[in-house]
């Protein structure tokens, strides 16, 4: 097995750079920002520019994927969003479970924008959001499902959606897609492999028994029942992630020539029945 130790997870896309630039741009067109992240890693999956961008418009979070996410830590999340003056609503934008509170959420986080439009005799002046998100954080999906059609691209890959899009979603409110942003490096090498886990980093350019030892290795301090219960291990103290992965890949039959385990096949299996909560609901970091 590689020194995984030592490896920083990666990927700054050019075309991210550009779409740093398109949000500060188009800010000027929106009356609020709606911000969606990772329910199982918000504070990895939140982009650290977002305040510095942003600065005053009014922010809404949807804490997508919350139905594989821990729901008492997802509970801890709101109160910390709520404590910092923003509105937050756990969702899941595939089933569009949550999401009849989105627009009722919009309405009380514009309230004053929505007064001074009546001020101005300007009644039903739709309410315009931008949708913001790291790849793969759903946000193609959460436009769908308020549209009520599949004009946005929607893929379970990093970095699908490439332009800016207007869609109109009804109750007088109309949504600007943005592609996905993410930063030129990853600080803590923590977010990094975070953000490798959950899918948000391309698979292609890590290396992904690498990943899966290190996520084997998180697993086994904060929830080791999930991997003894998914994979009928009977213990993970003391072992290293390769030593798991062998212990799972040994369990599931992956093996090559000469009886050596498929350390790749496991990898890539483990890695997909994470993302999948196929190993419980999880939640990776706290507030």
């Amino acid at each position: 097995m590689a020194d995984f130790q030592k490896q920083t997870v990666q990927w700054f896309p050019g075309h991210m750079a550009k779409t740093r630039r398109l949000i500060k741009e188009s800010l000027s067109l929106v009356d609020g920002v709606v911000e969606i992240v990772d329910a199982r890693i918000p504070y990895s999956s939140s982009n650290p520019e977002l305040n510095q961008i942003i600065k005053n418009k009014p922010r809404i979070i949807l804490l997508n994927k919350a139905d594989i996410a821990d729901s008492n830590a997802t509970r801890l999340w709101i109160d910390y969003y709520k404590s910092k003056g923003m509105y937050a609503l756990p969702v899941d934008c595939r089933t569009g479970k949550g999401l009849n509170q989105f627009v009722p959420t919009v309405r009380q986080a514009l309230s004053k924008v929505i007064k001074r439009n009546e001020e101005k005799d300007m009644h039903g002046k739709p309410l315009r959001l931008m949708v913001v998100g790291i790849p793969n954080t759903g946000k193609s999906s959460f436009i769908n499902r308020m549209a009520g059609n599949s004009k946005a691209k929607v893929a379970d890959k990093a970095g699908v959606t490439r332009q800016n899009q207007w869609f109109v979603v009804g109750n007088g409110i109309e949504l600007l897609d943005t592609p996905g942003v993410l930063w030129p490096k990853f600080e803590d090498r923590e977010v990094g492999d975070k953000l490798a886990f959950t899918g948000a980093v391309k698979d292609e350019v890590t290396d992904i028994e690498t990943l899966s030892c290190r996520l084997l290795e998180t697993l086994s301090k904060t929830r080791p029942q999930a991997i003894l219960n998914r994979y009928k291990i009977d213990s993970v103290d003391n072992l290293q992630g390769w030593e798991i992965l062998e212990l799972i890949g040994k369990k599931r039959g992956f093996l090559i020539k000469g009886g050596e385990i498929n350390y790749e096949r496991t990898a890539v299996m483990l890695c997909d029945e994470f993302r999948g909560g196929k190993l419980g609901n999880i939640t990776l970091e706290l507030p």
